[in-house]
């Protein structure tokens, strides 16, 4: 028998899972009475808050927590007030009623005793508040419902199917039992296959045995043969052979009876495991309110905090979708809802001098936008994403050339935005400017094998599409081989299949490329990309298979040996060890009992992309005439190099004149700024950390000086922390390289972009 102490933190936990759902619905009735409703919503809207905090207060008194007791008697008599009209609405009273779930809040998940003055001295004002409105006249009679019950009544539950509370470690438990008679589906498919193909053999052999008999019978026939003996072997031989003709009926009798059976085994089994994953899956789903209900009051909170008025809109809620992603996708959301607030909906009077209601709108639609994938449209009406400020900080970060930066249209251009590190914000606040946010976004959207997409209108709001799957256990998957080996791809981002002949590749910007609705895919191996050993063929083939595979607005062609089938996919987790290998998202059984690799698209596409670069890279050795060319147009180009340890300033220099450049060398900043205003240079690439001057305050003095302001700067140090990088780019510098992740081609290639 459990202990009392056992029994209580038992019944503490079940308290904390009641009072969440308590104080949510109190938050969101919160909401919804503040947009000032008509009198007959007002009514329930009041009543509906009325009965959660009275059913809190119970609850609450039944594990003798007081002060959460106490606080929602205070809360009561509030609302008591606003059911009998002698208490009426206003900004401050919202206010103050949100405080009081605040605290709430914070006794359900603080430490035992913490913030005890605060509710005591809350209660004694809510109840002054109710005291002296009861003194006053009506104000406006709120008519009781004539559904309701009495006040003291407990809270009846919520009209429709009726619902139990089950433990999550319970629900994952019997989903992944439920995943896991996926595999005795295929195999009872594969033995049907298996068995059919046995039985088709002994036809065969039936067949040749008849074929045999005739024979032996011409042969015992046959005159000229040796004497009884023989007679007597051939004898017992057809006597065995007639005899065998019995066995073999019974056996191929007994497979028929078997093949019918296995087949009609698979047909069941398949129902039951359908079904079973299916009401499963309806017990893992929740429906997106769940996710949605606490952002209206974020969103309050945040505007309130900024000085802004913000209206969110939600649509959709009751579509459901896998708890896993519901639970993975609220912070991407909280972010996006955060970031909106605060750089993309202006403040009041910038919005009205620029003809916009004083009141922001963000609006939160969910939409199915087919039988497995759902579809979340996160937007604003603020001001927009600047588009040439985007490309400008990406500029400054040496993350895109400045030539590349020209040929991106808008679409990839705001692709940049996912870029870590980039922003456009000129601030860093306490919600967001770091350049961060949107990066971990799209990070946790893709590890759910999602999407999204930006779209923006300066000066009229910014557009989030957000494509996610219903179901993270269960897909329908193509199966492909390439480099000899089988592997799984998502068929969600599987664009098209096809068979492309072999002189329709095209060579684009030394990269293979293969057309597509009128444009040019990026063609690369599968095999190559995953860095698997090319498999010996017989001679280029006149057709390949390819696949196309789409992530966002960005479409890769992937060669493949063969597309061998496209089926229901069971997707297992390679446990903690392997959890985070590159291009890979888990592994699958087939029927055939053979594991393959499950790919990450995501991984997959930035491999692809690093893959094709390097071939663009590893080009053909130029000709005498066209290395005398480029070195001579680097040996134009004056370098600075400010380095204070011996060994890496020799180094640098090495590398870099050994690429044809002219290079001087400062031994710290101050030696480097002097350098700098005695002679003409085309880059400087520093240290951070020298005496004197290091190099942040290196690259600031360069900024302010008006005559080499727009001297390029290329920070090279050990400090790898994100604090040192926004530093970098704070003061100015157009690139900040890692020594821990150095590589030289990395700082040639930038040093050729910047120059």
């Amino acid at each position: 028998m459990p202990t009392n102490e056992e029994f209580l933190q038992r019944l503490l936990a079940t308290f904390r899972i009641e009072a969440d759902e308590h104080l949510e619905a109190m938050a969101s009735g919160l909401i919804e009475l503040e947009k000032a409703p008509s009198d007959e919503d007002r009514t329930g809207i009041v009543e509906r808050i009325y009965r959660e905090a009275h059913s809190l207060k119970g609850a609450a008194r039944a594990v003798n927590l007081s002060e959460i007791a106490t606080l929602c008697h205070a809360l009561e008599s509030v609302f008591a007030g606003l059911k009998g009209g002698r208490l009426p609405t206003s900004p401050p009273l919202f206010d103050l009623l949100q405080q009081a779930l605040a605290v709430l809040g914070s006794l359900l998940t603080g430490p035992a005793g913490a913030a005890r003055q605060a509710p005591a001295d809350l209660a004694r004002r809510l109840e002054a508040l109710a005291s002296g409105a009861q003194a006053e006249a009506p104000v406006q009679k709120i008519p009781e419902s004539p559904a309701a019950p009495a006040a003291e009544a407990a809270s009846p539950a919520a009209p429709g199917a009726a619902t139990i509370r089950v433990a999550t470690a319970k629900l994952d438990a019997v989903m992944r039992q439920a995943e896991e008679l996926f595999a005795p589906r295929l195999a009872a498919a594969q033995r049907s296959i298996e068995l059919g193909e046995t039985a088709a053999m002994l036809a065969a052999w039936k067949k040749r045995r008849f074929e045999l008999q005739p024979s032996l019978r011409s042969l015992e026939r046959s005159p000229g043969q040796p004497g009884k003996k023989r007679q007597a072997e051939l004898r017992r031989l057809l006597d065995y052979l007639e005899a065998e003709s019995l066995s073999l009926k019974a056996v191929e009798d007994r497979l028929a009876k078997l093949t019918r059976a296995s087949e009609r085994d698979h047909r069941a089994l398949s129902g039951i495991v359908d079904h079973l994953l299916h009401d499963v899956k309806e017990i893992h789903m929740l429906p997106f309110s769940s996710l949605l209900g606490g952002l209206p009051r974020l969103a309050r909170e945040l505007a309130h905090d900024q000085g802004k008025e913000v209206k969110l809109t939600i649509s959709g809620g009751d579509i459901e979708i896998d708890r896993r992603i519901v639970e993975e996708i609220k912070d991407p959301l909280t972010h996006l809802l955060r970031n909106s607030i605060d750089h993309g909906i202006e403040h009041p009077a910038a919005r009205e001098a620029g003809n916009k209601p004083a009141r922001g709108a963000i609006s939160i639609a969910v939409a199915q936008k087919d039988s497995n994938k759902v579809e979340i449209v996160f937007a604003d009406d603020g001001a927009g994403i600047d588009v040439a400020r985007l490309k400008a900080a990406a500029a400054r970060l040496g993350l895109v050339s400045r030539q590349d930066l020209e040929n991106l249209d808008e679409r990839e251009a705001l692709a940049l935005s996912f870029r870590s590190g980039l922003s456009t914000s000129v601030r860093v606040s306490d919600l967001s400017g770091r350049g961060l946010g949107l990066a971990i976004v799209r990070e946790k959207i893709e590890r759910l094998s999602g999407s999204i997409v930006i779209e923006t209108r300066p000066g009229q709001g910014t557009r989030f599409r957000i494509v996610l799957p219903l179901t993270l256990a269960t897909f329908r998957g193509v199966l492909v081989r390439a480099a000899e080996q089988s592997f799984i791809i998502p068929a969600v981002h599987v664009e098209r299949v096809a068979r492309l002949a072999a002189q329709d590749i095209r060579t684009l910007e030394n990269r293979d490329t293969m057309p597509l609705d009128g444009q040019a895919v990026s063609l690369v191996g599968l095999g190559d990309v995953l860095e698997l050993p090319r498999s010996v063929s017989g001679g280029a083939a006149e057709s390949l298979s390819v696949v196309v595979l789409g992530l966002g607005l960005e479409r890769i062609a992937f060669r493949v040996d063969a597309v061998v089938a496209e089926q229901e996919v069971l997707v297992k987790s390679l446990g903690r060890q392997l959890a985070r290998v590159r291009n890979l998202a888990g592994a699958s059984v087939l029927g055939t009992g053979q594991v393959v690799a499950v790919l990450n698209v995501s991984d997959l596409m930035k491999s692809a992309v690093k893959s094709s670069a390097e071939s663009a890279a590893n080009l053909p050795t130029p000709q005498p005439l066209a290395v005398a060319a480029e070195l001579g147009e680097r040996a134009q180009h004056s370098i600075l190099v400010v380095e204070d340890s011996i060994t890496a300033r020799a180094l640098l220099k090495n590398i870099l004149e050994s690429a044809g450049y002219q290079v001087t060398t400062a031994v710290d900043g101050l030696d480097a700024y002097t350098t700098l205003k005695t002679g003409a240079f085309d880059l400087v690439v520093s240290d951070v950390e020298m005496p004197r001057m290091d190099g942040f305050d290196l690259t600031a003095r360069v900024r302010t000086d008006k005559q080499l302001a727009e001297l390029p700067v290329v920070l090279v140090t050990a400090l790898a922390s994100r604090e040192h990088r926004e530093r970098g780019i704070d003061v100015g510098a157009n690139a900040y390289i890692v020594k821990g992740s150095f590589d030289q081609s990395n700082l040639l290639e930038v040093i050729a972009r910047l120059i």
